[in-house]
Parts: structure tokens; C-alpha cells; sequence
């Protein structure tokens, strides 16, 4: 049963879990889209109600975060007809999947290790349950008024989904506003619809198959390492007093963070844009070079400050090089994998590119691009500071690292990793992330004329 995407193309309502229940919330009403308190008077419905679960419903999101033949076989088996095709159908035509979390997730300022590090693993998988992860994204609400988003990737790159948060952080408080009972700006409707429960008849073997789905996605969640820090040391504008590239700097921090966590260097994959292209995604750039190497044993090694900044600049600018390559299609990855797919459609068994498209990235990083600078000044607004986007790591005894560059002296950094793994630490890798920081700025002299 191979996946596919859906495009819906008119969809009216959005499904929203909470508490065990799925209801259908219609989004438009009279020829209109719903204005945010009418939208607000809908969710306080859905919390008021009282009605418990049906058999079955309260995991049944389960078989989206299993394995994906079962949920298919389930699928065909249990969800072909009567209310449970017409209330899968509501979930999966819906505009987006939308949760009421139970849980109460945000950043504390005496505690901001533990906070931020559950509010992360909470976006990310939630209870395994509690979020459809077959759908384009999920916008999770948390019971302390925190929210986010659960993103699927198959459809789209971080900053698309990126861009549309910017627009929610710049548009909810500043735009539309609240009354000072925090309610949102304008009246409840007065004839508006309700929300609908949906209805299902799961039996007991699809109930089966759903533990089974959970208790396997569980142990996947379980095994996250995650991990978020706030780097405030310094930010874009002192690395700019170096005249170096924001990204080549903290990709080079991360190469040498990496090689005193483990002791060597490892396929490293860097997420470029390649955006300038028609229905163009990504291109990776291969940020583990051979200058980049030569730079971290300098590190290593006993060296003169004056040959470490020769190599760094060297360093600097090969990855630059590589990332212009990239963003303007002379990457080779996506090329590879156009082979690839080209060798099976023709039946030809390539051992070049078997092996080349098998290596492990044990390290793969991707920046979320800050997009709408122009939104809201960061200094000036300061609650209104994103911690960015994360993933989990591509190989079992490998890194994820996400940042995020906000305004001009703050990087956030999303670590991931699996506990699973005796090899890797998240929070261990990011105290090397930011000693491999504070080294590179050390190298420059930040009292000379020229950097001035």
C-alpha cells in the first residue's frame, strides 16, 4: 500500500481532538470564514462537553504514528464504509488536524532546560495519540493557552511551515488582539452551529491493531533525546563582525562540537533551499569538507592563532562556495537520487549508487530561516521570539540539529538524538556546540580597526 498525498482543495472545517473525542468544527458559516472570537466560541464548546470517548476513539490516532502497514491493512479492513469511512474522511479532508492538548507546556525562565526540552518532545509526538500525524500539520494547542505545530514533511520544507508561523506570531497579538478578560476581539454568533462529534465503530481487532501501533510509537517517542537551547552568548551580529557567513561559522562550531563528542568526523548533511527553482525543495550540502576538517584538528592540535584563522577562513569560504552551488542546482544529492529511482524504473542494479545512497548521515543539520524580519522588530518584541523547529535524528546513533538566528544576538539550537544510542548525548553535544562557539569567536580580535 504505497502513500499518497492528497490535495483538497476545498475544505470548509478543520477536526480538532480533545480529551479522546474527534469533532468536525466547520470553519466557514453564511458564505464567510469564521472570525476569531466565533472561532474561539467553537472551542469552548468542544471543552465544555463532557461526553466520554467511544470504544476504541481515544487511541485510534495511534495507527498514524505506527507502522504504516498495518494502519493501511486496518484501513482497508475498518474504514471502508458507514460512520467510520465518513468520520476517517472528515479528519483527512479536513483543512488541518488541530488538538486541545490536556498538558500545559512553556518556557521557564528558572527552569528553562527541563521546560523547553518537554515542550519540544510534547510538539514532537505528544502522547502518540494525540496528534494525526498523516496530516499536513497539526496545531497544538496546550491547556496554559501555549501552542505550536507538528509538522508531516512529505509535502513541505520547514520554511513553509515556517513562514506561516511568523505570520500567526505577528497576526494574533498585534493584529487581531484580545479583550482584557482574554477573550478574543468581536461577539460569540448567535446562531452558529455546533461542533459534531464524530462517530465510530471500532471492534475489538482494530483496537488490537491500535495498542500495538501506540505501544511501538511509544517506544520510538520514549527514545528521543531532545533538546533545545537558547544560545545567548552571541548571536549574527558579532559573527558579521567577522566576516563570516552566519551559517559557514555555526556549521564550522558543529564540526568541531562533533569531533570532540565523538572523537571523529562523520557524513554531515546540511538542508539548502533550492527555491529559486520552479517546484524546487532542497539540495543537501555536504558540510563535512576536507577544509573544514583540516580547520577542527588545528583546534585539536597545538597551533598559532594566526594559522587557525587561515584555515578557518579557508573553511569558511568552501562551505559558502557549496551552499551557492546547491541553492542554484549544482548539488549532486538530488542528482543521485534522480539515478537512483532512474536505475529501478529501468531494472538496472548499480552498485555505485547503492552505495553511495546507503551511507549513514550521522549528523544532519538544517537552519529555519527567519523569513519576515519585517513582521515585528525582535528587539522591541522580545515575547514574541520563536524557538524555531526540530526533528529527530536521521541515523540511531546519529545527531539532529536544527537553529534558528534571531535578530542579532540570539541562536537557537534544537539537539536530537536517541538514548537508545551509547554514543550519543544531546544535552553532552550541546555543551560541545557551545564551547566550539565561544572558540571560533575567540580566534578573532575584536579590537582591531578592520573588524571594527
Amino acid at each position: 500500500y504505497p502513500d499518497t498525498i492528497q490535495h483538497v482543495d476545498e475544505s470548509k472545517h478543520i477536526a480538532v481532538f480533545n480529551k479522546g473525542r474527534f469533532f468536525k468544527v466547520w470553519v466557514f458559516y453564511d458564505g464567510r470564514l469564521l472570525l476569531p472570537r466565533e472561532i474561539e466560541q467553537q472551542m469552548e464548546r468542544i471543552l465544555a462537553d463532557k461526553s466520554k470517548p467511544q470504544e476504541g476513539e481515544e487511541h485510534l490516532a495511534a495507527l498514524t504514528a505506527g507502522e504504516r502497514t498495518p494502519w493501511a491493512n486496518a484501513r482497508e479492513t475498518y474504514f471502508r464504509s458507514g460512520k467510520n469511512k465518513q468520520s476517517l474522511d472528515a479528519i483527512e479532508k479536513a483543512a488541518f488536524f488541530v488538538t486541545l492538548d490536556d498538558s500545559e507546556q512553556k518556557y521557564e525562565a528558572d527552569n528553562p532546560v527541563k521546560s523547553l526540552d518537554s515542550y519540544a518532545k510534547s510538539l514532537l509526538h505528544g502522547k502518540c495519540y494525540d496528534r494525526w500525524f498523516d496530516k499536513s500539520f497539526n496545531l497544538i494547542v496546550f491547556k496554559n493557552g501555549t501552542m505550536g505545530l507538528n509538522a508531516e514533511h512529505a509535502w513541505a520544507d520547514a520554511p513553509i511551515i515556517g513562514h506561516l508561523w511568523e505570520q500567526v506570531l505577528y497576526m494574533d497579538p498585534l493584529e487581531l488582539g484580545y479583550t482584557e478578560e482574554g477573550h478574543c476581539n468581536g461577539e460569540p454568533h448567535p446562531n452558529l452551529p455546533g461542533p459534531q462529534r464524530l462517530q465510530w465503530d471500532i471492534p475489538a481487532e482494530c483496537q488490537s491493531t491500535i495498542q500495538s501501533s501506540l505501544k511501538l510509537a511509544q517506544a520510538l517517542a520514549d527514545d528521543v533525546d531532545s533538546h533545545i537551547f537558547p544560545f545567548k552568548d552571541f548571536g549574527k551580529g558579532l559573527i558579521k563582525k567577522c566576516r563570516t557567513s552566519p551559517d559557514a561559522f555555526i556549521q564550522i562550531a558543529l564540526q568541531l562540537a562533533h569531533f570532540r563528542d565523538k572523537g571523529k568526523f562523520c557524513l554531515t548533511y546540511e538542508a539548502s533551499m533550492t527555491r529559486l527553482f520552479r517546484e524546487g525543495r532542497t539540495e543537501t550540502v555536504r558540510s563535512c569538507t576536507m577544509e573544514t576538517c583540516a580547520f577542527v584538528r588545528s583546534m585539536i592540535r597545538d597551533e598559532t592563532k594566526e594559522e587557525r584563522m587561515r584555515l578557518l577562513k579557508e573553511a569558511s569560504e568552501k562551505h559558502q562556495n557549496m551552499y551557492r552551488e546547491a541553492m542554484t542546482g549544482k548539488g549532486i544529492d538530488r542528482h543521485l537520487f534522480c539515478l537512483y529511482v532512474i536505475s529501478k524504473y529501468l531494472g538496472v542494479d548499480s552498485p555505485f549508487l547503492h552505495e553511495v545512497l546507503s551511507e549513514p548521515w550521522r549528523l544532519s543539520t538544517s537552519q529555519t530561516p527567519l523569513q519576515q524580519v519585517e513582521l515585528f522588530d525582535l528587539a522591541k518584541h522580545p515575547d514574541f521570539v520563536t524557538s524555531g523547529g526540530g526533528f529527530g535524528p536521521v541515523a540511531d546513533d546519529g545527531y539532529g540539529v536544527s537553529y534558528i538566528i534571531l535578530g542579532e544576538d540570539l541562536i537557537n539550537f534544537h539537539i536530537s538524538s536517541k538514548h537508545s544510542s551509547p554514543e550519543t548525548d544531546s544535552h553532552r553535544f550541546m555543551g560541545n556546540i557551545k564551547q566550539a562557539m565561544l572558540d571560533l569567536k575567540g580566534l578573532f580580535d575584536f579590537n582591531k580597526k578592520a573588524i571594527k
